[in-house]
């Protein structure tokens, strides 16, 4: 079963984000434990924990299809030691807040060099902070995000992914989450059928398919290579519809959050039951 959801508001208390899902008739979401443009939260009490447990397991919501994502201010790769150390720490905290929920996963941007220090510099701090934060957690998979390259972001194309991987001393706790508009601003087209293949095919010699954990499924503003993060609705971008209805009739993206990141939330219940509807037509993966 292909998992639709969206990047669901918690406001007002994390027990929210599985009821705004739900009433978007999502089987998936993502949401921010705590305000993702601020460094500290409020600790997450015992009471606020058991609620949002409950709230999930009403609307049917497993920690398998849940998605958090961290604070955007966080950097694991930063290149001066006090913006790293804050850094690490932020990112211990979010991890802690995910076991408090009963959550597997974690999403995150590797990071940023800030024209400071090289990109494999950069993803040697971002591996050892990851290390860090295995070590002294449990249960909880760090999901890397690939980026569209914008600015000194790193993680733009598969082998940063697969190089950070490769230095993971939990490998079990590392995975991958793929968004489609990051993919196509950093120079993978989608766009028809071999172009998806070719893309798929080289993200598995490269990463491997048995890393991914989640799809963020956003159309781009920008053109192929443009190296610009910027999100369409579904079918309003330069990819269009028949790169999402590809993906969702894709055997392969079975039980695993494809989450909407779009920019207009009016249209996330009509863009769940487009892809519903074209995942239950076809169940079957394009031909490989």
């Amino acid at each position: 079963m292909r998992r639709f959801g969206a990047h669901v508001s918690a406001a007002g208390g994390v027990h929210n984000a599985p009821l705004n899902a739900a009433a978007i008739n999502a089987t998936a979401f993502a949401f921010f434990t705590k305000n993702q443009r601020q460094w500290h939260a409020r600790p997450l009490d015992a009471e606020q924990c058991a609620h949002f447990r409950a709230q999930c397991a009403q609307a049917g919501f497993s920690p398998a299809h849940i998605l958090p994502h961290d604070s955007y201010l966080i950097n694991l790769g930063h290149p001066e030691s006090a913006g790293l150390q804050r850094s690490r720490s932020a990112f211990l905290e979010e991890v802690n807040r995910c076991m408090q929920l009963g959550l597997e996963m974690l999403n995150f941007h590797p990071g940023s060099h800030l024209r400071q220090i090289s990109e494999t510099a950069c993803l040697e701090r971002i591996a050892e902070s990851i290390n860090l934060t295995l070590e002294q957690t449990e249960g909880v998979t760090a999901v890397i995000e690939n980026t569209s390259g914008q600015g000194s972001n790193v993680g733009y194309c598969f082998e940063h992914l697969a190089y950070i991987i490769d230095r993971i001393e939990h490998p079990s706790r590392i995975g991958v989450c793929l968004d489609t508009c990051h993919a196509f601003t950093s120079g993978y087209d989608l766009r028809n059928e071999k172009a998806y293949l070719d893309t798929l095919r080289t993200f598995d010699r490269v990463v491997g398919m048995a890393r991914l954990r989640a799809v963020h499924l956003n159309d781009s503003k920008r053109e192929l290579g443009s190296r610009v993060d910027r999100h369409a609705s579904l079918g309003r971008g330069r990819l269009g519809w028949k790169v999402f209805e590809r993906i969702a009739r894709d055997s392969r993206f079975d039980e695993i959050p494809l989450i909407l990141e779009t920019p207009d939330p009016a249209l996330w219940p009509g863009e769940i039951t487009r892809l519903s509807r074209a995942a239950a037509g076809d169940a079957a993966p394009p031909s490989k």
